[in-house]
This record gives structure tokens, C-alpha cells and sequence, in this order.
């Protein structure tokens, strides 16, 4: 059978010498084996997947940010804005328009897929 990559548990200074206590002339490693995977060990939630309705409103909302160009096109208005340079004309009320309403969408979406109201 070979073997995986150690893992790596960090302890503070008294629980090494509390380990260290308990496992008294066995070695550490082999105590800790033998208390992680004793059958009356005891055992923990899982950890749960999110539901799938909840998985695919996430994936339509990363669907429409990689498709959505709102982040760049925002920065490029900070950009201008910070410059003094922004002209505010049709064509830039629409792009905001529209950036908010994507942003509005996407954040119903995210409420939606965390179970929570808007």
C-alpha cells in the first residue's frame, strides 16, 4: 500500500505536551492513527452540498459576470471620473443603466440561492 503526502497539524507548545503525555512510549504519529480512527471515535456532521436549484442560480450569475462587461466597464468610468476627464452623455447614463441592472440581478439571484428575501 503506498502512502500519501504527511498531513501537517499544528499544535501550541502544551497540547504537543499533552499528546505527548497520553501517548507515553508509543509514537506520536501512531497514538494520534489510534484515537483519529478508534470505531467509538466520535463522528461529525458532513458537510453538505448545497442543494441544486441553489448551484445553478450561482452558476447563472457566473454566467452572466463572465459574460457581462459592467466590471470593466465601471472601472473605466471610475477611471475618467478620478481624471476629471468623464462626460457624462447618453450613450454613459445607458451603460449605467444597465449596470445597475445587472447588479440588481445579480443580487437577487445570490439572495435567491442563500435563501434569503430581498
Amino acid at each position: 500500500m503506498s502512502r500519501v503526502a504527511p498531513f501537517s497539524l499544528r499544535l501550541s507548545a502544551d497540547e504537543r505536551q499533552q499528546l505527548e503525555t497520553q501517548a507515553g512510549s508509543m509514537p506520536l504519529g501512531s497514538y494520534i492513527k489510534s484515537v483519529v480512527f478508534a470505531s467509538e471515535a466520535p463522528t461529525y456532521r458532513k458537510r453538505k452540498k448545497p442543494p441544486v436549484a441553489e448551484q445553478q442560480l450561482l452558476a447563472e450569475v457566473l454566467v452572466r459576470i463572465g459574460q457581462s462587461r459592467t466590471a470593466n466597464n465601471l472601472n473605466q468610468i471610475a477611471k475618467h471620473l478620478n481624471q476629471g476627464t468623464l462626460v457624462v452623455d447618453e450613450e454613459l447614463e445607458r451603460d449605467l443603466a444597465e449596470a445597475l441592472l445587472d447588479v440588481a440581478w445579480m443580487r437577487a439571484k445570490l439572495m435567491q440561492a442563500l435563501g434569503t428575501k430581498p
